[in-house]
């Protein structure tokens, strides 16, 4: 029978000559351990004792080697590769060491404690049951798993380990117990590291072999014999998960700071934590009780595409929950730097070999949700790819250099991917048909103020990779306020009760066009509009209620709202899916103007890029795909991205070889392309100021049901108040009326409205003004996506489908859950970078 220093080429007796000083850090010529993993058979044993044994006298007979073979006993787990079992808690003065105990408690493969340590701190008459006790009710009191011995032994007793920092180094060794291990010592520690003022002597310590038990620890079967899933101390997650049970989301009870137990205890209200220094927009973790919130995550359960990456922690996901919540809680902490594993590393704070084994596991986790773009993602700047060689696709070529284009090429470029065409020397190319890049969404700075042509408000803050985005760039955004007066043709302002009133009704009618949806298919579908003048009939007929004039026009002015929402009149849009997407969790918290628009964004992603104008044909038809411009250039690749607005696909402004799949087309058509039209006026002076009271945007009640859409909002765009910029929107059956009206012409008519809103006092002539025409803009054509009638929001996912895994496609009108905005062509462009790096 081999001694466990046998296994490392060493006597024991040698390595256990030197008593070891009690600031040494362990590892550093202790004894090697090993579970016996590596010993089938049995051979004669030699004089040396096993370590931690003291020397038994020679024997000459083999029968006295047999007589001691019976002191021995291994572990009964099922499984565990532990030949002899070797006590790491030395509580007990009977403590069996190496030893002969009644009974082996197992932790994991190569950590165990015997039967007098276990009597040690669990029988009442022992010296350590109180330690136990007094432990035993901070995790009664602060968790939910059972405080047994086990977890009292996993938790206080067992050695931490460390890894040495030396980059030719990287071995892993146990600290002593007394050694407590925390962040700033795991950043620092290196093999010999001493913990008082004592002489550090002898050889190089990183020249020591490694334990054993760590190279076993890295197998695939370590895991599974795993007793206790593991509990992470001061984890950086702590403060965000306050009102959870620490170890139903991968913390210890003991280690916890929390002090929210009635929070706890009755779950019954969502309270999101205030957090020094973090931005409140930043909220990656639901509260118990909570729902509805975008890009939000249980951090108590798996999500599906975390349970198909990871099927191992499927049975028990503690280990898998204390790393992703680590992870994402370090990075909305600082979302400025790349968060790598190395940093995450030091955080993990919990006992014994498992400490190793999710280091090992941190790689993975961190990639994944990298891939994913949960974390290193928005408009960080990185220096090394972000991830493995295997997820960096070869070739992309991408088409199209507005917001889900730009945000896949990013991501992209930061994963590492490259292009191996010789006259590109670029990460990703990035063709664009425009001599801008942007898209829909084009900044005009010559009013004074950024005025958005195309987008500039963000809807709901709340984990909007805007607000990433922002905070990245150290970017402010301006909080819409709530109120927005409703002004008459004529000056009045109309009463709010009055407004109140026909926002209810304008709200229960589309509750009643919801419940009348429920069973309804395809084929039974209407005219928004159309069931929208039914409901309402119907119900002035059954409840006998007339509205007024005053309340007809407020309720017009509440469906030109709608339609601004659609982009699009309202006997277009379906009734059965014109809401699609409110079936999923929407951004929630704020809305906010981006005073510095959206543009700065877009070209902060921009940087590094290699972006072509060129208009684009597509030929998939080989084992590579050619991409051809209007000017006859060609390029190759293995992917393409195609990220141009859905009206460019309707009119086959892209040609594909072969044309692209019968249910792709069906879907391009399925959906409406929306207009919204804007016009901005820089006056000489803020007439409006004393009339709004501070108000961001004030609403202009229509004269007429003819009238609506017209100037129905007008948006104030110096919340500062240093400049004078109204920005109103064009809608509906208002957007037609203007198309083939000079820009003065729609100048002139909004003037009208606005000295009928303000007649009581004098409205100047604008100095500067400018008018969208996304109409007849030849790249866009529109503003943004709808259902049409007989159409559904299945659409949008079969838009997002991939063509022979080749073709790829982004952009608004492929996102089901965020369409219509630039948070959802954002996002789109980052799905499908990772969809590319995982095929």
């Amino acid at each position: 029978m081999l001694s466990d220093a046998d296994y490392s080429g060493n006597p024991s007796g040698a390595r256990r000559g030197k008593k070891r000083s009690s600031g040494e850090s362990p590892g550093d010529g202790q004894t090697l351990r090993s579970s016996g993993r590596q010993i089938n058979v049995r051979v004669k044993r030699t004089n040396n004792p096993p370590p931690g044994q003291s020397k038994r006298k020679a024997t000459d007979t083999e029968e006295e080697d047999d007589q001691s073979e019976k002191k021995y006993r291994k572990c009964e787990k099922a499984g565990c590769s532990a030949m002899y079992p070797v006590c790491f808690a030395s509580a007990s003065e009977r403590c069996a060491k190496n030893g002969y105990t009644s009974r082996w408690y197992h932790l994991s493969c190569g950590e165990h404690f015997c039967n007098e340590c276990f009597d040690h701190y669990y029988r009442s008459h022992k010296d350590g049951y109180e330690t136990f006790a007094s432990w035993k009710k901070v995790w009664t009191s602060n968790g939910k798993s059972e405080p047994s011995l086990k977890a009292f032994m996993a938790d206080q007793q067992l050695p931490f380990w460390v890894q040495c920092t030396k980059p030719d180094c990287r071995k892993w060794r146990q600290l002593t117990k007394e050694i407590q291990l925390t962040a700033s010592l795991a950043a620092s520690y290196r093999c010999g590291m001493k913990f008082s003022n004592i002489k550090s002597e002898g050889p190089d310590q990183c020249s020591q072999p490694e334990d054993l038990r760590v190279a076993e620890v890295t197998d695939s079967w370590w895991h599974s014999m795993l007793i206790l899933p593991p509990l992470f101390k001061e984890s950086p997650a702590s403060p965000f998960l306050a009102a959870y049970y620490p170890d139903c989301v991968g913390m210890s009870p003991s280690g916890s700071s929390m002090s929210q137990t009635e929070l706890r205890a009755d779950h019954c209200r969502a309270v999101q934590p205030q957090i020094p220094g973090l931005c409140p927009y930043f909220q990656p973790f639901y509260q118990p009780n909570e729902c509805g919130k975008a890009l939000c995550v249980r951090p108590d359960m798996m999500e599906l595409d975390e349970l198909y990456e990871f099927p191992e922690f499927s049975r028990d996901p503690t280990m898998y929950l204390a790393l992703r919540n680590l992870i994402l809680a370090s990075w909305h902490k600082n979302c400025k730097e790349v968060l790598t594993s190395q940093k995450c590393a030091l955080h993990i704070i919990v006992r014994g070999l498992v400490r190793v084994r999710c280091v090992q596991e941190m790689d993975r986790v961190l990639h994944f949700m990298t891939r994913k773009g949960l974390i290193n993602t928005g408009v960080l700047a990185v220096k090394r790819p972000l991830l493995p060689e295997r997820y960096r696709s070869k070739n992309v070529i991408i088409i199209g250099a507005g917001a889900s284009g730009l945000a896949a090429a990013r991501q992209l470029h930061n994963f590492g991917t490259q292009v191996n065409i010789q006259i590109y020397s670029s990460l990703v190319v990035v063709l664009e048909a425009r001599e801008r890049i942007g898209g829909r969404v084009w900044d005009d700075t010559s009013l004074g103020v950024t005025v958005g042509r195309g987008a500039q408000i963000v809807n709901g803050c709340v984990n909007n990779p805007i607000s990433l985005m922002c905070e990245q760039m150290g970017m402010k955004m301006h909080k819409l306020g709530e109120r927005c007066d409703l002004f008459q043709e004529g000056g009045q302002a109309t009463d709010p009760a009055i407004d109140k009133r026909m926002d209810f009704h304008f709200n229960a009618i589309l509750d009643v066009v919801s419940e009348w949806r429920k069973d309804k298919s395809q084929n039974q579908d209407t005219p928004l509009g159309e069931k929208v003048q039914e409901v309402k009939k119907n119900f002035l007929q059954e409840s006998g209620i007339q509205f007024s004039e005053l309340e007809e026009k407020v309720l017009q002015f509440h469906l030109s709202n709608l339609e601004y929402a659609c982009g699009s009149t309202l006997d277009q849009v379906s009734a059965r899916s014109w809401d699609h997407n409110e079936f999923f969790a929407q951004f929630s918290g704020d809305h906010t103007l981006l005073t510095k628009g959206y543009a700065v964004l877009l070209h902060k992603l921009a940087e590094g890029l290699d972006i072509r104008t060129k208009s684009p044909a597509i030929d998939y038809s080989g084992d590579i795909v050619k991409v051809t411009s209007s000017n006859g250039s060609q390029w190759t690749a293995q992917k393409v991205l195609v990220t141009v607005p859905l009206t460019l696909l309707q009119k086959n402004m892209i040609q594909f070889n072969p044309p692209l799949p019968e249910r792709k087309l069906k879907a391009i058509h399925s959906l409406g392309v929306g207009i919204i039209e804007k016009i901005a006026l820089q006056f000489p002076y803020r007439f409006w100021s004393n009339k709004i009271q501070g108000a961001d945007y004030f609403g202009h009640i229509p004269p007429g049901p003819e009238k609506r859409g017209m100037f129905s909002v007008f948006y104030d765009l110096d919340p500062q108040g240093k400049q004078a910029v109204l920005m109103s929107v064009i809608t509906g059956d208002a957007v037609p009326a203007v198309r083939d009206l000079e820009d003065k012409e729609v100048v002139d008519e909004c003037m009208k409205v606005l000295r009928e809103l303000f007649k009581e006092q004098e409205v100047p002539e604008p100095v500067h003004f400018l008018v969208t025409r996304w109409s007849k803009d030849m790249w866009s054509q529109m503003s943004y996506s709808f259902v049409k009638t007989g159409g559904s929001g299945e659409a949008y996912d079969i838009l997002a489908e991939d063509v022979q895994g080749k073709v790829f496609f982004a952009g608004e009108a492929t996102n089901r859950h965020f369409p219509q905005t630039v948070t959802g062509a954002y996002l789109s462009g980052v799905r499908e970078a990772s969809k590319m790096a995982a095929i």
